[in-house]
């Protein structure tokens, strides 16, 4: 018998309020019929949008009032396939409201092209003849800066209407991985039995015992081997879908056309993978430590998630962790802080897995909602750093909604993985500076340099994969699961040199969703670096540095994401940020080695 409950036998008030959006299903689908019959409307303005500035600005407000009900449709259908993704009822109303939003961009599509050919000087005339647009500032911009790569209004409806299609690669690996594949039952070395999953793998690489550890590495990845072929396919048509669409967009690679949404140039890209890469002693360094603290010979790939202390650490379960966190934020200011604690009483969030539910960690909402926080949480001080990094998303929505226009207030990934990141850098300094327990600490301690070790390094190791099997394809190369073996294991060899490398890790590609979501995972490395110049800044100058982070985060979407950045006080056009990060990583080094008389 499994040992992951049922969703029916968890209390409700560990299961996110999705009667905040739609009180039934039954609301729902009116509210569904309703927006439907509202998306032709936005497609009656093509050919006339900026006929004249009354009619553009009338556009906009009714794009807004359609957009914001599609969206709170395609919210509650996506948040409830994902409470269980067996249930049919459940994937068909995600994929009804996909298809909708779909509709709904496609109805819209010639917007752009239309913006584009009336050029700056003809909006330029439209604000001034209509003060109203004015607000749409930095929509116009970000619109008529990328009129080189927008094509007609024809091929643009096109393509918005395939958006619904070429997202079936990332579709079909989320159900195999979340649906379809079962992992074996072990035997654990007290007696007992555990169902291995997607949401306890990593837990269970950390179990003190070794054997098991290896058990555990051998038989997940031996399952994934199963599927190598269908994953492999799947990532290999997810990589041609973002080569063609960049082509079609007349850019010369994926990775330009992706960083240019958020306007991110491919310097910032390339300046992450040459420092790091320049910085992997320190990464070396933490596997020999691991290496030396289980007292082994040689370090192996499943002893990487192993705690330096040598066992689990203590339980932390969801109350204890909620309020470590509430505390930890003080420096952000009394509001924040309150705020937050206010959410998680008004259950914001999903906490304990079930059968069934989406593995890893999300926040969601939409403009009109609360946030929506999914854990898969395992009472320990990884699920515990894991809720204080979706609560700063979820914090970030609610300060850039409060601050913004519906049409400014959703923010890129690149400046959203910072906001993240603070919480969890304050969680850590907060911890080590405030608890009793040398227990706790230490595995505090642990916690957060296997952060940084899975986020800047792990990530930027991500991103150097995905920019390969990129590149192979604009180079009319092929992808195989055998190339796509060979690329990953060496990559893994390179990162962790001093441990040894087995053909099971090589696989280890087939796990990880984030490479179906186009040059995203950088974002990730970027914004540790970023988030720990904010936090030191906060820690030397106090509330006037935690105000501009405030002002950062309510900017929304606003502005493009590296001005962001530096109203928080933070430049990542520049490699000190990174370096910066690991001078921080260094120094919680030296401090592990000498709690634990290593070296």
């Amino acid at each position: 018998m499994s040992s992951v409950p049922e969703r029916s036998d968890i209390d409700e008030e560990y299961k996110w309020d999705l009667d905040s959006i739609y009180a039934s299903d039954e609301e729902w689908e009116a509210a569904y019929e309703d927006v439907a019959e509202r998306v032709p409307e936005l497609a009656s303005y093509e050919g006339r949008a900026t006929e004249d500035p009354e009619t553009l600005l009338e556009l906009f407000e009714t794009m807004e009032s359609v957009l914001r009900e599609v969206s709170m449709v395609v919210s509650y259908a996506n948040l409830r396939s994902s409470q269980d993704t067996r249930n049919q009822e459940y994937q068909a109303q995600a994929g009804r409201a996909e298809a909708l939003a779909s509709k709904a961009r496609s109805a819209v599509s010639y917007l752009d092209p239309e913006l584009q050919e009336l050029g700056r000087d003809g909006v330029a005339e439209f604000v001034e003849k209509e003060p109203e647009l004015d607000a749409y500032e930095h929509y116009f911009d970000d619109v008529l800066r990328t009129k080189e790569h927008t094509r007609s209004a024809e091929v643009e409806e096109v393509l918005a209407d395939l958006s619904e299609v070429t997202g079936a690669s990332s579709d079909i690996y989320s159900m195999l991985a979340n649906a379809d594949l079962e992992f074996p039952t072990v035997e654990k070395p007290d007696g007992t039995s555990v169902e291995i999953t997607q949401g306890n793998f990593t837990k269970l690489q950390k179990h003190p015992d070794r054997e098991f550890r290896r058990t555990v590495h051998e038989e997940f990845y031996d399952r994934w081997a199963d599927v190598r072929n269908a994953v492999g396919t799947s990532l290999k048509n997810s990589v041609k879908k973002d080569v063609k669409t960049a082509r079609i967009r007349d850019y010369e690679t994926a990775r330009e056309a992706a960083l240019d949404g958020p306007n991110v140039p491919v310097e910032v890209y390339d300046n992450l993978l040459d420092t790091v890469r320049d910085n992997l002693g320190h990464l070396h360094r933490h596997a020999e430590l691991k290496r030396e603290a289980i007292g082994a010979d040689e370090l192996r790939m499943w002893d990487l998630y192993v705690s330096l202390t040598g066992d689990h650490g203590p339980e932390i379960p969801y109350e204890q962790a909620k309020e470590y966190i509430v505390e930890a934020v003080e420096p952000l200011g009394e509001a924040y802080q309150e705020r937050m604690a206010e959410g998680l009483d008004d259950r914001w969030v999903d906490v304990y897995e079930n059968r069934g539910k989406r593995s890893g960690a999300y926040s969601a909402g939409t403009y009109d909602t609360q946030p929506f926080i999914m854990m898969n949480y395992q009472d320990d001080s990884a699920s515990m750093f894991t809720l204080a990094h979706e609560l700063g998303h979820s914090m970030h929505s609610e300060l850039a909604n409060d601050a913004q226009p519906w049409h400014d207030a959703s923010y890129e990934i690149f400046t959203a993985e910072v906001a993240s990141t603070v919480n969890e850098t304050l969680l850590t300094e907060y911890l080590l500076e405030n608890v009793d327990d040398d227990e706790l600490r230490m595995h505090v301690l642990d916690e957060y340099l296997e952060r940084f070790r899975s986020t800047l390094f792990r990530q930027t190791m991500f991103a150097d994969f995905e920019l390969q099997i990129h590149e192979i394809i604009e180079n009319d190369g092929a992808l195989t699961p055998d190339r796509f073996d060979e690329l990953y294991g060496d990559l893994k060899e390179t990162y962790y040199e001093p441990a040894a490398t087995d053909d099971r890790i090589a696989r280890e590609w087939e796990r990880i969703p984030h490479f179906y979501y186009d040059y995203y995972v950088y974002q990730y490395a970027t914004g540790i670096s970023a988030a720990a110049a904010i936090v030191e800044r906060i820690r030397e100058e106090g509330e006037s540095a935690a105000a501009d982070y405030r002002e950062a985060l309510a900017l929304g979407g606003s502005e493009y994401p590296l001005d962001v950045l530096r109203t928080a006080g933070v430049d990542m056009t520049e490699p000190e940020p990174i370096e910066d990060a690991m001078s921080v990583y260094a120094e919680f080094l030296d401090e592990a080695a000498m709690l634990l008389d290593l070296e």
